[in-house]
């Protein structure tokens, strides 16, 4: 895949106009930042399988917001408008305050941006990657489209962390922490994993499925399933080109079709090289006989 290499720039907006400064070193057939940015979005980062439905049948063309979700244990859960208008979206916010949202989970007036949204794996996102995925953001056509906040029945957190301050780029040179990267923009292990021990996560056994998902607009409740390498419970048995077909087409092995909300259409748009990477790291996983 290529990649963007520059050194860390200070990156400002004017008008709709997006200015890196600094030093700069880019590889001759290198992606601009917006490029980059609308690569994460609509594909690894699968940004609109929320943001950019008003139901889970009907797909919008933009990141306008408006799916809601009825979680009997979490709340109702308003999916916001993530376009630049200035009124009911992000069209205030710089591009800092951007990546300030996606990796410590906090927006310009100090409120914590709750769940779905997966913070605590968008904290590994490198600089340049939220950087890139500000800029193609705020570069966007604004969309007019008020909507309510979130109701949740859960208390959120006061914060994710410390502050992230500088994450450094993936080597993808290493295809397998490559693909554990990329893994966490997908937030795969978010849906994989089940609760347990009174935690959301039961970190023991991550990617063993088991996750129960309310109805998400037209598509019933469903459970996620074990997707560690175990051949019998999980997908030890798949190829390559099965996970991949998997990922992208929803379709298992042996033909039949996987349900939502897993977001296939945007992995379809994911590069050779990436997928390929996701695999070799799915191969790595702890086994684990849990169905």
């Amino acid at each position: 895949m290529k990649m963007r290499i520059f050194d860390l720039a200070t990156v400002f907006r004017v008008g709709s106009a997006a200015f890196i400064l600094g030093s700069l070193s880019v590889v001759a057939s290198a992606e601009t930042p917006a490029e980059r940015g609308s690569y994460l979005v609509n594909s690894i980062g699968a940004c609109g399988n929320c943001h950019a439905r008003d139901s889970a049948a009907n797909r919008t063309p933009d990141l306008a917001g408006g799916l809601e979700i009825n979680d009997a244990q979490v709340g109702l859960i308003v999916m916001p408008n993530i376009t630049p208008d200035p009124e009911t979206g992000i069209g205030k916010w710089t591009d800092a305050e951007v990546v300030v949202g996606l990796r410590d989970g906090k927006r310009p007036d100090g409120s914590i941006i709750g769940p779905p949204m997966p913070i605590p794996v968008y904290r590994q996102m490198s600089d340049h990657d939220a950087e890139a995925i500000a800029v193609y953001l705020l570069s966007l056509k604004p969309t007019r489209n008020a909507l309510a906040r979130s109701q949740y029945k859960v208390p959120l957190p006061p914060n994710y962390g410390s502050t992230i301050t500088h994450v450094d780029d993936p080597v993808t040179t290493d295809k397998v922490a490559y693909g554990s990267y990329l893994v966490s923009l997908g937030h795969c292990v978010r849906c994989h994993t089940p609760p347990g021990d009174g935690k959301p996560f039961n970190m023991n056994l991550a990617f063993a499925g088991g996750r129960e998902f309310p109805r998400f607009g037209e598509i019933a409740p469903s459970l996620s399933r074990n997707i560690t390498p175990d051949p019998e419970h999980g997908i030890g048995k798949w190829g390559d080109d099965d996970i991949k077909q998997a990922i992208t087409r929803a379709i298992r092995p042996d033909g039949t079709k996987l349900a939502g909300p897993m977001p296939y259409d945007w992995y379809a748009n994911m590069s050779p090289d990436d997928l390929d990477a996701i695999v070799a790291f799915m191969r790595t996983i702890k086994p684990i006989k849990v169905q």
